[in-house]
């Protein structure tokens, strides 16, 4: 049977403190401004709602800020990047560490 729990050796134990950035960018087909316009930023940041059309995009996991710039850089320059060049979004993340821990609920579409 193969091993599904992942390697087991000390070298997979030296990357626990590692910090990468995972850089994402959102397509815009909102209408959730109060006119039912599409809206891109709101006072947290990049807007996102996929649920009503935005179509979010994982471009890469990068290990410094400066290759996440790179990348945006020469995102921008792309058919659909460049019509909506603010809506790019990063974090730094702990490889190894939990982001979701605990479970879920399905909302069935309507309520």
């Amino acid at each position: 049977m193969p091993n599904v729990a992942g390697p087991t050796n000390s070298r997979a134990d030296s990357f626990a403190s590692m910090i990468v950035y995972p850089l994402w960018h959102v397509g815009h087909q909102n209408e959730a401004g109060d006119d039912g316009s599409t809206v891109h930023v709101d006072e947290s940041g990049v807007f996102c709602d996929e649920s009503d059309g935005d179509d979010v995009k994982l471009l890469g996991i990068y290990s410094t800020l400066e290759r996440v710039e790179e990348r945006m850089r020469q995102a921008r320059l792309l058919p659909g990047f460049h019509d909506e060049p603010e809506c790019f979004y990063f974090d730094a993340c702990e490889l190894d560490e939990d982001h979701w821990t605990e479970g879920f609920v399905r909302v069935p579409p309507g309520e």
